[in-house]
């Protein structure tokens, strides 16, 4: 009896352990879609990644800081003269807001818009390091970072973190101003 009781609470022991261990989140083939607020992978191929001084530090070495949260529009259907206003984000100090560009299908003329930010903001240099986030567990950026590692540039990092993590750490943040 005191035989079964002991490895009855070994077993228990066991699948509780197992139950509570966060099981690590697949890099996905494609692009990751809806929902995009939950668990994201610990990596990403062809890509580094970061945690906010990790960030900080490419960011004193010359990296470009890309937000890519989507932008906040007006609601369809709000009544003519209806006063809004959109609420401001914060994002790190001196980040380019790419908005709407970490979705996993974009449209061609935001698919274009990306590329072109991304050969503007390295000065068409590939080898440019580029830090792509948004927030925690936000599968925008790990899409965003995907495709500039799938464009061709080699110095791709990934904040998973993102303005959570940045904002956590006692660091400031700013309002942000969408990119043209």
């Amino acid at each position: 009896m005191i035989r079964r009781a002991a490895a009855l609470a070994c077993l228990l022991a066991v699948l509780g352990a197992a139950a509570a261990a966060d099981p690590a989140v697949p890099e996905p083939q494609g692009y990751r879609g809806e929902p995009y607020r939950a668990p994201v992978p610990d990596t990403l191929a062809g890509a580094t990644v970061l945690d906010a001084a990790g960030t900080a530090d490419w960011q004193a070495e010359g990296a470009v800081l890309i937000d890519v949260l989507p932008a906040t529009r007006r609601p369809a259907g709000l009544p003519e003269g209806t006063l809004w206003r959109a609420p401001v984000h914060e994002t790190l100090p001196g980040a380019v807001w790419l908005a709407d560009t970490g979705y996993d299908r974009l449209a061609p003329e935001v698919e274009r818009g990306f590329v072109a930010a991304l050969e503007r903001l390295s000065h068409g240099d590939r080898g440019a390091a580029l830090v792509f986030f948004c927030k925690a567990d936000c599968w925008m950026s790990w899409n965003a970072a995907r495709r500039a590692v799938a464009l061709g540039y080699g110095r791709v990092g990934w904040f998973p973190g993102g303005t959570d993590a940045w904002a956590a750490e006692g660091r400031a943040l700013v309002p942000a101003v969408p990119a043209d």
